[in-house]
């Protein structure tokens, strides 16, 4: 009876163990996370906001940068649809107070708005601003900013994985001949790589 207390003790404790692994991958965050994206690269920041303040309103309380960076895509987006008077009011004021706030955002505030001056101009230094990859910049950010509130990696594995092994058979080749990984998608092997290592210091080890 008391190895059965023991080792039912042992699984309690395991499966303790398990729960906060499981909240990672939680999949209602991963939606949730989805869907704030999605906002963000569709244009649509101010439903953005609002998703994110019902997640964790301390996700833009505590970061004027992010905050910043949404209204700032908020404001391109008006300027993308045309309607300058809207523009230039939610750029006074809205992002105009932040700017007096954190003088480093004023000079991206005037970029904006030559976006204004110089309507329907291709060529203003400013137009790049209307690319998708911006929406796409700004949505990487927020997400990111999400994950680090929830614990999660910021950034997939599978590239860190891929940079370690390789530097690993890179240092082994010096010192044996094994299979090396030929084919990253495949995972499928080559020829044992020949040892580039030297005989005499081979031997002096």
């Amino acid at each position: 009876r008391t190895d059965a207390r023991a080792c039912a003790t042992r699984a309690t404790h395991l499966r303790r163990r398990r729960r906060p692994h499981a909240a990672d991958v939680d999949l209602s965050s991963i939606a949730e996370r989805m869907q704030i994206r999605r906002c963000v690269e569709e244009g649509r920041i101010e439903d953005a906001i609002d998703q994110v303040n019902d997640l964790n309103a301390q996700i833009l309380d505590t970061n004027p940068r992010l905050f910043f960076d949404l209204l700032k895509q908020h404001l391109i987006e008006l300027i993308r649809s045309g309607d300058a008077a809207a523009a230039l009011s939610f750029a006074q004021k809205e992002l105009a107070p932040l700017a007096e706030d954190q003088p480093e955002f004023l000079d991206e505030l005037e970029e904006i708005m030559t976006l204004l001056a110089f309507a329907g101009e291709p060529s203003t230094p400013a137009a790049g601003l209307l690319e998708p990859s911006q929406r796409h910049s700004t949505a990487s950010e927020l997400n990111e900013a999400i994950l680090r509130t929830q614990s999660q990696e910021t950034q997939p594995r599978l590239p860190t994985l891929i940079r370690r092994t390789l530097w690993a058979e890179e240092k082994l080749a010096q010192h044996a001949r094994f299979p090396h990984l030929k084919d990253i998608p495949s995972a499928r092997l080559g020829a044992p790589a020949a040892s580039s290592a030297h005989p005499t210091a081979m031997e002096d080890e």
